[in-house]
């Protein structure tokens, strides 16, 4: 996908976001440009760790 594709496809999916969510995805995507792209990664990295590992968290954590 070229850059202008993915802009178009945000904006389709940000116009079917809820008003209340969308002060919420302004900050992230701020932060997001304070952000080096090692942290970016590292944070990707994690949150797919956390989604995929869910169940077990959960487990562990009773």
């Amino acid at each position: 996908m070229t850059s202008v594709q993915i802009k178009n496809e945000i904006q389709k999916v940000l116009d079917q976001v809820p008003e209340t969510v969308l002060q919420d995805i302004l900050d992230f995507v701020k932060e997001l440009q304070t952000q080096s792209p090692e942290q970016i990664k590292l944070a990707n990295n994690l949150r797919k760790i956390l989604s995929e590992d869910k169940g077990l968290l959960q487990r562990l954590a009773q």
